[in-house]
C-alpha cells in the first residue's frame, strides 16, 4: 500500500486570509494583562494592612475624628454583607453562609472577567477592583468571622454606612462596569495591541 500523499500545509498569509474569530482573551487566563492582577494584588495588600492597622490602633467601637463634621475612623466589626446589610441580623451558620455566598460571587465574577475582551478595558479594570475588594473581605471572613470597617463619612448627624478600602475599591470598580455599559472607555479591536 502506497503512503497517502501529505496535504500541503497553508502558508502563514493563507491561514491569515481565512475568516476565523481572533479570541478576545487567551485561553486559560484569568486575565490578559498584568495590570489587572497587579491591581488584584495592591488592593488586598492595602485593605489588608489597614484593617490590621485599625484592629491594633484602635479599640473595638472607638472613633478618631480626622475631618471634624466630615470624616472619623470608626473601628466596627461587620459580620452581615457589604456596608453593613444584615450584620445585625443573626441566624444559624451565618459566618459558614457568608463565607460562602462571598466566595460564590468571586468565582461569578472571576468567571465573568474571562469572558471579556481586551477592548473592555474600563470593565476589566473594574472588575479587577471589584475581585480585589471582594477578595480583601473573604479573607476577613475566613479568618475572624467578620469584616472589619473603619471610614466613617457622614454630615451633621447623618452617617453613611462604615466601609474600608476594600468597599471602596468594590464601589469604584462597580462604577467602572456600568460606564464600560454605557459604552465610555470603548475602544474598537483593532487599536488593541
Amino acid at each position: 500500500m502506497l503512503p497517502a500523499d501529505p496535504q500541503p500545509v497553508p502558508s502563514a498569509s493563507e491561514q491569515g486570509s481565512a475568516a476565523s474569530p481572533v479570541p478576545s482573551v487567551p485561553a486559560g487566563s484569568i486575565f490578559g494583562r498584568p495590570f489587572e492582577l497587579g491591581a488584584i494584588a495592591l488592593i488586598v495588600i492595602l485593605d489588608q494592612i489597614t484593617k490590621a492597622l485599625v484592629r491594633a490602633n484602635l479599640p473595638l467601637g472607638d472613633s478618631r475624628t480626622i475631618f471634624s463634621g466630615w470624616l472619623d475612623l470608626t473601628h466596627v466589626q461587620n459580620t452581615g454583607a457589604a456596608f453593613g446589610l444584615m450584620n445585625n441580623v443573626d441566624f444559624p451558620y451565618k459566618p459558614f453562609v457568608m463565607i460562602g455566598v462571598a466566595a460564590l460571587a468571586l468565582l461569578a465574577i472571576a468567571a465573568y472577567g474571562t469572558q471579556l475582551g481586551f477592548q473592555d478595558r474600563l470593565a476589566r479594570a473594574g472588575l479587577a477592583l471589584i475581585l480585589g475588594g471582594a477578595l480583601g473581605n473573604l479573607i476577613d471572613r475566613a479568618i475572624f468571622g467578620y469584616v472589619v470597617d473603619f471610614v466613617d463619612v457622614y454630615w451633621n448627624d447623618v452617617h453613611f454606612w462604615a466601609f474600608n478600602v476594600a468597599d471602596a475599591a468594590i464601589s469604584v470598580g462597580a462604577f467602572f462596569v456600568i460606564l464600560d455599559m454605557l459604552g465610555f472607555g470603548r475602544r474598537h479591536a483593532s487599536h488593541t495591541v
